[in-house]
């Protein structure tokens, strides 16, 4: 149990991870390839465009979780804390209709790419495979969303849901040295 629990919380880090390393070899290769032996590997280009794309929407999902997207909680922290969680409800729940949007648009994509097939130029991937990031991407991004809201309300219902209630003390600590 405590291993499905370690995977389940470190699969974006790992998967993004491992996507870092593919692309790091593959224009590393690519280099050597090119400058030591004078020719190209037509697939590098294409194995890294494909991991780095992957590594992006992981590391994004990863931000979800760890909550480390961008927000401009300057403005949130200078609102009355009981406002500052409603423009975080509001703009976390504008967030998963978005990601609910993007799963449905991508799914859409994805059925059009199973029914007609496109093959990579180099490597004669099915592109449906390296596509299919843009549904798990958003559906990661969601479900963390929803794991992060979930764990708030459990623990208590304190400060912003993602944000220790500590850090929202010492927020307000310092807006009032400041002023």
């Amino acid at each position: 149990m405590a291993a499905l629990k370690r995977i389940i919380r470190h699969f974006e880090e790992a998967i993004a991870c491992v996507c870092i390393v593919v692309i790091a070899v593959c224009v590393f290769a690519q280099v050597v390839a090119r400058y030591l032996f004078g020719t190209a590997l037509h697939w590098s280009e294409e194995v890294a465009s494909m991991a780095m794309v992957w590594a992006v929407y992981m590391g994004a999902a990863y931000c979800v979780r760890e909550r480390f997207h961008i927000r401009i909680l300057v403005g949130v922290k200078a609102l009355p804390e009981a406002f500052g969680r409603w423009v975080i409800f509001l703009s976390d729940a504008l967030w998963a209709f978005f990601c609910i949007f993007m799963i449905r648009v991508g799914s859409d994509y994805l059925t059009t790419m199973w029914k007609y097939k496109s093959y990579s130029p180099s490597l004669g991937i099915d592109q449906f495979w390296p596509q299919s990031i843009l549904v798990i991407g958003y559906a990661l991004m969601l479900l963390r969303l929803i794991e992060l809201y979930i764990g708030w309300y459990r623990e208590g219902r304190n400060g912003l849901p993602g944000m220790l209630n500590e850090d929202w003390e010492e927020t307000l600590e310092d807006k009032e040295q400041t002023l």
